[in-house]
């Protein structure tokens, strides 16, 4: 059965690798997809895949009308899989080392200019608990590019004032001192009137005292969007887009932002080039 190396591939992404879930979910998928279709053609050991093996499983994808985008996945899938066998003895050769993947039209992510970021950061006008809770959300989140379930789930451990930094996962973010006044006012006179227990970790809740779900961010940023006459689709993601296009104008370097957004391939950093204004 070819599945028992798709098991130990993934064991590996999870174990060496650390990927996240929904990667090594993919990856199963497409791989078991491919064995699939091998063991149908009569292929039943990963030594006897071929260059004409996987162009012809290429093949009956696009026929089954599978977008560019989809079969780019699975080529990439089949890439990293095929080499894990090659590195750890399991084939003399890699079939998949010289499979190209279609031409993907590359399209302009989403984003806001600077004056719109402007008008958004500062619509929580206000000076109550829950405009200063809202104004150092949507202001964190642009100023560090984080994804929204990354924010909802920061703990006020992870927060570092006097440094001005956050840490995210498994990278640290910093941000301006005009973020970090931001956000110590929201703690010293918002926070407290959210969170009655002193034990609750989450820097971020919703009215109740419990952390804030992705559903609950949406219809905020929603909220203010449309308050200011925002015309484009407003979304957290429209933000990390900003964010990032706005930096590599200012002449950020292009690895430092990759380690900002968290991005494990420097190539997805890099598609920010192409939209620079």
């Amino acid at each position: 059965m070819l599945t028992i190396e798709i098991d130990e591939f993934i064991c590996y992404l999870n174990e060496e690798k650390h990927t996240s879930e929904n990667t090594q979910v993919s990856y199963r998928r497409d791989l078991v997809k491919l064995a699939a279709f091998l063991e149908k053609q009569g292929i039943c050991r990963w030594e006897s895949v071929t260059e004409t093996s996987l162009n012809l499983y290429i093949l009956e994808l696009e026929k089954g009308g599978l977008k560019a985008s989809s079969i780019s996945r699975n080529i990439a899938s089949a890439r990293s899989f095929f080499h894990y066998m090659l590195q750890n003895g399991r084939l003399a050769q890699d079939p998949a080392c010289r499979l190209k993947s279609p031409k993907i039209e590359k399209k302009a992510p989403a984003a806001l200019t600077r004056q719109e970021v402007k008008r958004l950061l500062d619509a929580p006008s206000g000076n109550g608990p829950k405009e200063l809770r809202d104004r150092a959300m949507l202001t964190l989140l642009y100023a560090t590019g984080m994804r929204v379930s990354e924010l909802i789930q920061l703990k006020t451990e992870d927060l570092n004032l006097p440094m001005g930094y956050i840490t995210c996962k498994d990278r640290t973010v910093p941000f301006s001192g005009e973020t970090g006044q931001i956000l110590r006012v929201y703690l010293e006179q918002s926070r407290g009137c959210f969170v009655q227990d002193a034990e609750n970790p989450y820097l971020f809740t919703n009215c109740s005292g419990r952390p804030m779900s992705r559903q609950g961010f949406w219809k905020l940023i929603k909220h203010y969007g449309e308050k200011i006459g925002l015309r484009s689709v407003l979304t957290p993601h429209v933000l990390r887009h900003s964010m990032a296009i706005h930096r590599l104008e200012q002449g950020a370097d292009l690895q430092q932002l990759q380690q900002i957004l968290g991005h494990s391939d420097i190539s997805t950093t890099q598609m920010y080039t192409y939209f620079k204004r």
